[in-house]
């Protein structure tokens, strides 16, 4: 997983302005409040730019409870996505909105992960996950959704034999 890469897609995003992320944000919030909108995409950024931080957390947090050889995969996915996406939101074009999507993906597979005994972070998946769905147009929702499950279909099971069997040595 390079986050250093996963960095670089952010800042080349941002260099071309934040502008493209109000304007997508009032597109999706016709009946908000110009400074609503602008609220919400400044928490938008925020969400965008915690991404390489929250993988390396997971990661950490994945290694503390000797779970990386299952987590680190699901993660490399992750990451994959958001470095050479099929991306249902191009950030080539649409610039940080096109990054919605990546971020989603990670937020949603990490969410997954957080059903195990012990969280892997000490972070709130759910508003900025919930926050991004709701923004998201619902065919490119459920296919980010379909594919963070298909994130785990391979490992899905060695997780849960890995969680049970540290419930049963605890």
């Amino acid at each position: 997983m390079n986050l250093e890469d996963i960095q670089a897609v952010i800042d080349s995003a941002k260099a071309r302005g934040t502008h493209q992320l109000t304007t997508y944000v009032r597109g999706r919030l016709p009946e908000a409040s110009d400074s609503d909108i602008q609220e919400t995409a400044d928490v938008l950024l925020e969400i965008i730019e915690s991404v390489p931080l929250l993988l390396a957390a997971a990661a950490k947090g994945a290694e503390d409870q000797n779970l990386g050889h299952i987590v680190q995969p699901v993660l490399d996915r992750a990451a994959r996505y958001f470095l050479h996406p099929v991306d249902l939101m191009p950030e080539m074009v649409l610039g940080l909105p096109g990054l919605l999507d990546d971020t989603y993906l990670v937020f949603r597979i990490l969410q997954v992960l957080e059903e195990g005994p012990e969280p892997l972070v000490d972070w709130d998946l759910h508003h900025p996950t919930s926050l991004i769905r709701s923004l998201l147009v619902d065919p490119v929702g459920r296919q980010l959704d379909a594919m963070s499950a298909l994130a785990f279909e391979e490992v899905v099971d060695e997780v849960r034999q890995s969680w049970g069997a540290e419930t049963l040595e605890a």
